[in-house]
């Protein structure tokens, strides 16, 4: 499959390589976590998500739950920034991390989960840094904070305008931005 073009596509997931070809496509899955987030594999390591990353087809990943501390640990040991991208071994991972906002606007109760893109790792702990200011973010990989999503924006902002706020999963019912459950 390495270097076959198929229907316009230059296709190289057996090496998990990117093309140079204005025409190339990337397969990623950038909202993942880690085995420190509620209801998820123990065997989550970053030796496995390459491992099934490659076997799926998948060229880059989120590295997911940056905000554990545990986690970001493995992160920072592992990975080798290049070119704005980290590197376990050959494969590409982008910093990304999952915020549960649960608080009150407009006297109803509001939840929303948001996938975060970091660009550095100097922008990772800066965000953790924050979230320290708001809360815990060590129970879970997936931590809760009682502030709202315009807030939220607007602070990441502040750190950052490279940081990427995308609504996660945003048709489920209970978190999902456009859910019929999150109070919106």
């Amino acid at each position: 499959m390495a270097g076959e073009i198929k229907e316009g596509v230059i296709a190289d997931s057996e090496n998990s390589k990117f093309s140079d070809s204005p025409k190339s496509q990337i397969i990623a899955d950038l909202h993942i976590h880690s085995r420190f987030s509620r209801a998820c594999s123990n065997a989550i390591t970053l030796e496995n998500l390459v491992k099934w990353a490659k076997i799926k087809g998948i060229d880059l990943l989120g590295t997911g739950d940056f905000t554990h501390p545990t986690w970001l640990y493995e992160i920072k040991e592992k990975l080798i920034e290049k070119n704005g991208l980290y590197y376990f071994r050959d494969f590409p991972f982008v910093l990304s991390g999952e915020i549960s906002l649960m608080y009150s606007q407009d006297g109803k109760g509001r939840r929303v989960h948001l996938v975060l893109l970091a660009p550095s790792l100097e922008v990772v702990d800066k965000i953790n840094l924050y979230l320290d200011g708001k809360g815990r973010r060590d129970y879970d990989g997936r931590p809760i904070f009682k502030i709202s999503c315009e807030e939220f924006t607007k602070d990441m902002m502040n750190i950052s305008k490279e940081i990427e706020i995308i609504p996660a999963h945003c048709m489920t019912p209970w978190f999902g931005i456009f859910g019929s459950e999150t109070g919106f």
